[in-house]
């Protein structure tokens, strides 16, 4: 019994004593511990990654805002109106006011901006929207009416302001349209444009005031910022859609119906075009089908 105590006692001595084993334990326990710091190291480095870029895209959606969207009044009645415009974009992002045949920008008007007064300071103002049209390209044009349409009036077709603001482009110049405070804008004026946008109220008094209808569309463009920008996906630019349009209007022309049947053909082609947001691809696939059919025709 006593030899094997012995025994026992100077195999552990002998563990205890061992120092490649006890080096190799320490190189384990070293790596184990290296292994982690790397891993959270590494998370770290993914997150930071991650937020620079959220943080890079949120900065560059920011700069489309203030650069890209112009916001424009058109023969506005009242100058305060102007000053509540003013503020209202402010408190979006949005820095473009464009004043179409304004009245006297009294102190009224930068008395309502408060701090947006540089706004209305530095305004583009013309005389019609062909002006403005012609000094600015503009690839997108929406109209904004309290007064929507149907079936049998295409122009005032209307989406809501929450499908505008996720679907729309802020990488293209984009001009969001306001009316008169006592008509609105005119048919001639929405025919121009490429979309309408309007406000579901109630009935008994749909017509809003122009800052409050200006903040429930900017808040719907300021919320809806394309997060996940995927290539190939850049909305068609006004150019696209125009040579698209002509070359539909060819088609159209050649076909044996009225000539009003013929315009409400080609506002319906425009109308679905412009509402489904085509990209750049799109148009020039859908072009490139139209003249297959004019050539097919001229056979």
């Amino acid at each position: 019994m006593g030899d094997a105590a012995v025994s026992e006692e100077s195999v552990v001595n002998q563990h205890e004593l061992n120092p490649s084993e006890k080096e190799t334990k320490e190189k384990t326990k070293a790596n184990e511990t290296s292994t982690k710091k790397a891993k959270k190291k590494s998370q770290s480095n993914s997150k930071e990654i991650s937020k620079h870029l959220e943080n890079n895209l949120y900065e560059k959606e920011t700069e489309n805002l203030k650069n890209n969207v112009y916001v424009v009044f058109v023969e506005c009645e009242t100058p305060g109106n102007i000053g509540f415009l003013a503020r209202t974009m402010a408190n979006f992002g949005l820095s473009k006011l464009v004043l179409i045949n304004p009245p006297e920008l009294k102190e009224e008007a930068f008395y309502q901006a408060m701090h947006a007064r540089h706004l209305v300071e530095n305004a583009m103002i013309f005389d019609t929207l062909n002006d403005f049209y012609k000094h600015v390209v503009i690839d997108f044009k929406v109209a904004s009416t309290g007064v929507a349409g149907g079936s049998y009036n295409l122009s005032r077709i209307p989406i809501k302001p929450e499908e505008l603001g996720s679907k729309i482009n802020t990488n293209v110049n984009t001009a969001i349209i306001f009316g008169r405070e006592g008509n609105g804008l005119t048919n001639k004026e929405i025919e121009s444009c490429d979309i309408t946008v309007s406000i579901p109220t109630d009935p008994s008094y749909p017509i809003m005031n122009i800052s409050h209808a200006a903040a429930i569309i900017f808040y719907e463009l300021f919320k809806n910022r394309n997060e996940f920008p995927v290539e190939g996906l850049e909305e068609s630019t006004s150019i696209e859609k125009e040579y698209l349009l002509k070359d539909m209007a060819e088609i159209i022309d050649t076909l044996p119906i009225p000539d009003h049947k013929k315009k409400t053909g080609l506002r319906s082609f425009k109308n679905i075009i412009n509402r489904a947001f085509i990209t750049g691809r799109e148009a020039h696939t859908l072009k490139g089908i139209l003249r297959r059919l004019k050539m097919k025709q001229e056979e």
